[in-house]
């Protein structure tokens, strides 16, 4: 296991990345879907601790957050304020916005433009920010056309609320698509070492320099328990299987920003540690062909 006394800043092992060609942030980041209730809806169980791990991420030398609108809703991003304001200047935290919340584990796509505008203006409200370096759309709503939804992003980019604007689950042609309406700084998919369908949006993104988030980057749960299939490797490396799970991420490729999430001080700790862990080449490859693709 990697001693984090000895590294406190550890998420700086990750190496770094620049969203949009001018945020640099470490590679390893924090996603704080979790920080809310269950079914991402309501207050955490825990409010201190949920405080305790947004604070101890920055202790660790995490400098990109990821959350969005839709998480409480407005709850996450209200603990981010709590916890974390007035900002370090380094911190970048991206937001989302394209989804009704009707109850827990309920999501509805909702890209009006008049409703993302709402939502933007919600988030910088919630955040205490004058601009939201990164936001993301959270969902294409097939019920509008994609130059509207974006263009209000563009409105607001244009007005100064927005840094950069990304995408979230999107194929290759819909990430086309948006390109041709505004630059876009970023794409977050769901991939995981076992969960690998948008590995060609991930080298669309590597051949033009685009931040590729993957979300449930360790999966459903599949890498972490002792029947993983990952275990006997990270045996041999002295770490968790989430663990390597996270440095298969890192090794993967340079534009991957893994934002693994928890409610648990000791739960981001153990992810962090990931950051140190060092692959060679050929086992990287390993770990590829044995889980498929």
């Amino acid at each position: 296991m990697t001693d984090l006394h000895a590294t406190p800043r550890i998420a700086e092992l990750s190496g770094t990345f620049s969203i949009g060609a001018d945020l640099p942030v470490h590679r390893l980041g924090f996603g704080a879907m979790r920080i809310v209730g269950e079914g991402v809806w309501g207050p955490p169980r825990d409010r201190d601790e949920a405080l305790a791990v947004l604070r101890r991420a920055i202790e660790l030398g995490v400098n990109f957050i990821d959350t969005a609108d839709s998480y409480g809703p407005q709850i996450s991003e209200q603990l981010i304020r709590e916890a974390l304001y007035p900002y370090t200047d380094d911190l970048v935290i991206g937001t989302k916005a394209g989804f009704a919340r009707t109850g827990p584990a309920q999501w509805h796509k909702l890209g009006r433009p008049e409703y993302l505008k709402q939502q933007v203006e919600l988030s910088l409200r919630n955040l205490g920010l004058e601009r939201i370096d990164l936001l993301q759309l959270h969902r294409i709503d097939p019920a509008v056309p994609l130059a509207d939804q974006l263009g209000a992003l563009v409105e607001l980019r244009e007005e100064g609320k927005i840094r950069h604007i990304g995408l979230s689950e999107v194929t290759v042609d819909e990430l086309s698509a948006a390109r041709a309406i505004t630059p876009v700084a970023s794409v977050q998919n769901q991939y995981a070492p076992s969960f690998r369908q948008s590995e060609d949006v991930l080298e669309q993104c590597e051949r033009d320099g685009i931040a590729f988030l993957p979300w449930a980057p360790v999966g459903r749960g599949e890498m972490a328990g002792p029947d993983s299939p990952l275990a006997a490797m990270a045996a041999e490396h002295g770490i968790t299987p989430v663990q390597l799970s996270l440095a298969w991420l890192l090794h993967r490729s340079p534009v991957m920003l893994p934002i693994p999430g928890t409610s648990r001080v000791a739960h981001l700790e153990e992810n962090t540690a990931a950051a140190a862990v060092r692959l060679s080449e050929e086992e990287t490859e390993r770990i590829s062909q044995f889980l498929g693709t």
